[in-house]
C-alpha cells in the first residue's frame, strides 16, 4: 500500500493500546507487520467473482 508507514502504525497502535513496547523489539515488530502488510496484500489483489460465496463451514 502506498503512503502507509508500517513505522509509524506501529508506533501509533502501540500509545493507542497502552503498549508498553521496548526499542529493543521495535524493528522485530515493524519487521514483522512489513511482511504481515505484504501477504494481506496479496491476498486482497486475488480477483473474485461475484458469484462467490461465503462458505457457513470451512472443511479442508
Amino acid at each position: 500500500m502506498e503512503g502507509f508507514n508500517v513505522g509509524e502504525y506501529v508506533d501509533q497502535m502501540a500509545l493507542l493500546l497502552d503498549l508498553q513496547l521496548r526499542d529493543e523489539y521495535h524493528d522485530g515488530v515493524v519487521e514483522n507487520f512489513e511482511r504481515i502488510s505484504a501477504i494481506a496484500n496479496l491476498v486482497n489483489s486475488f480477483p473474485l467473482t461475484e458469484d462467490i460465496e461465503a462458505a457457513p463451514v470451512f472443511e479442508p
